[in-house]
């Protein structure tokens, strides 16, 4: 029987907001720009690229830019799922699926994202559920500080290598 523990995992966070504007700081590429990407462009099936306020939807192919790197590194891939309210579904890095699901609760909004099909890799340095994880952690803190107090942890300096990209 396999062990499925290393290839998936799952993170909450809880934000004071409204979960409209927490599901358009997922759901637009100016919504991901204020606490994730430095880039986050998406194209309709037709290839018509979204503005930064448009909702993305399924179907749509993106190429994302971060902060800390230059051009070169592009992340690619496409949106399985995005329901226009409180459920995003997308490709990432090795083929990966990130889901990422809202609710409310106590007057919170939950964020909860599950990254799955990671391949497994006996290098703990190479480690893909190991990296992500760490990185998710760090975004979905950055969403709350954006979200919350208007800080936005990122270092944004291509010529100061850090951990916080």
């Amino acid at each position: 029987m396999e062990d499925i523990r290393w290839k998936q995992f799952k993170l909450c966070g809880d934000y004071r907001a409204d979960l409209r504007s927490v599901y358009l700081a997922w759901a637009t590429p100016g919504g991901l720009e204020s606490w994730f990407l430095r880039k986050a462009d998406f194209f309709s099936i037709a290839m018509r690229k979204r503005q930064a306020d448009e909702q993305i939807s399924k179907d749509d192919t993106y190429q994302w830019h971060w902060h800390g790197y230059d051009n070169d590194v592009v992340e690619r891939g496409s949106v399985l799922e995005a329901n226009g309210k409180d459920q995003l579904k997308f490709t990432f890095t090795q083929n990966t699926t990130v889901t990422v699901s809202l609710s409310t609760r106590n007057g919170l909004t939950i964020v909860e994202l599950v990254q799955e099909d990671i391949p497994q890799e006996p290098d703990p340095t190479k480690n893909l559920l190991v990296q992500c994880q760490i990185g998710w952690t760090f975004y979905l803190t950055n969403l709350k500080s954006v979200l919350e107090g208007g800080k936005d942890l990122r270092n944004r300096r291509i010529d100061l290598p850090s951990c916080f990209k």
